[in-house]
C-alpha cells in the first residue's frame, strides 16, 4: 500500500501510472481489456490506452487475440535479474544446493528488503514437498514461517508490533499464531532454543527451522537460513537439524563476508 505522505515532490506521474497498469494486469492472469484496466486504475480510457500501448511496445504486456492484455516476457527477465541480485555470489547458491542434497530438505535464505521480509535464494530438497510460495520474493507469511520469525526476532518489540500491524497476521492453518503476544512468546522460546521453528503454522504437514547467518546492526544486512522438513523429523531430531543449519550458516557467513 502506498503512503500518500511519502510521495516524492518530483514524482513522474506517467511512470507511476504505467506501474499501476502493470500491477493491475499482473493480478489478472486471464487478462484485462483497456477499459477494464482503466476502471481498476481509475484512469481515463484514453490515458490507459497510451500507457498500455507503450508497455506493449517495450514488451512488458502482451495483447492477445481477444483484445485482453497479460504480462509480457520482459517481466520474467526483470525477475531473473532480481533473483540474481538477491542471492549474491554463486557460492551461496552452491552451498544451499549442497545442504539440500545432503539433508534432502529445501533450504532458503531470507533478509529485510525495504523494510519487508523476503526470500532471497532457495534450493529444493527431494524430501520437502514443493512450495510455490517460498520462492525468491516477499514473504507475506513472515509470522508463520521460521525464516520470517528469525528476522522478526531481531526487531525490538515496538518495531515488530508496527510491522505486524502493517502486514497483518493471516491464519494460514489452524496452528498459525495470530496475535502479537503469542508470537512474542514463540520468538522468545526460539531464542532460548537457538533456532526458530514452526510446525504446521504455514502449511499443514510441514515444519520449518531457521537460524541467523548474519545479525548486523543494519537491518538490511541481516540474513537468515531456513530449511523445510517433515514435522516428525524436526520433533525427533531438532538438535541435529540445528547443528546442520548452524554449520551451513557459518559457511554462508564466510562467503557473504568476502
Amino acid at each position: 500500500m502506498r503512503d500518500p505522505q511519502a510521495e516524492p515532490s518530483d514524482l513522474i506521474r506517467s511512470v507511476s501510472r504505467a506501474l499501476r497498469v502493470l500491477e493491475a494486469v499482473g493480478q489478472s492472469p486471464r487478462g484485462l481489456t483497456v477499459k477494464q484496466i482503466a476502471r481498476r486504475c481509475d484512469f481515463t480510457v484514453a490515458t490507459t490506452y497510451h500507457l498500455v500501448r507503450t508497455l506493449a511496445y517495450e514488451g512488458y504486456v502482451i495483447r492477445r487475440e481477444n483484445g485482453t492484455y497479460v504480462v509480457g516476457l520482459e517481466i520474467a527477465d526483470r525477475y531473473r535479474e532480481l533473483v540474481l541480485a538477491f542471492r549474491g555470489p554463486s557460492a551461496v547458491t552452491d552451498r544451499l544446493r549442497r545442504a539440500a542434497a545432503e539433508t534432502g530438505y529445501s533450504h532458503y535464505l531470507g533478509r529485510f528488503i525495504g523494510g519487508r521480509i523476503a526470500v532471497t535464494a532457495a534450493a529444493e530438497g527431494p524430501r520437502t514437498p514443493p512450495m510455490d510460495e517460498l520462492v525468491p520474493g516477499y514473504d507475506d507469511a513472515a509470522h508463520a514461517t521460521a525464516l520470517g520469525k528469525a528476522l522478526l526476532a531481531t526487531m525490538s518489540a515496538d518495531q515488530r508490533w508496527r510491522f505486524l500491524k502493517e502486514y497483518g497476521m493471516r491464519a494460514y492453518t489452524s496452528a498459525t499464531l495470530t496475535s502479537p503476544e503469542a508470537l512474542d512468546s514463540d520468538l522468545a522460546a526460539g531464542d532460548r532454543r537457538g533456532m526458530q521453528i514452526e510446525i504446521g503454522q504455514f502449511r499443514q504437514g510441514l515444519a520449518c527451522a531457521a537460524v541467523m547467518v548474519v545479525n548486523d546492526r543494519d537491518p538490511d544486512r541481516r540474513v537468515v537460513l531456513a530449511c523445510a522438513l517433515p514435522p516428525a523429523e524436526l520433533m525427533s531430531s531438532a538438535k541435529v537439524v540445528r547443528t546442520r543449519l548452524l554449520a551451513t550458516a557459518h559457511h554462508l557467513a564466510t562467503v557473504l563476508a568476502e
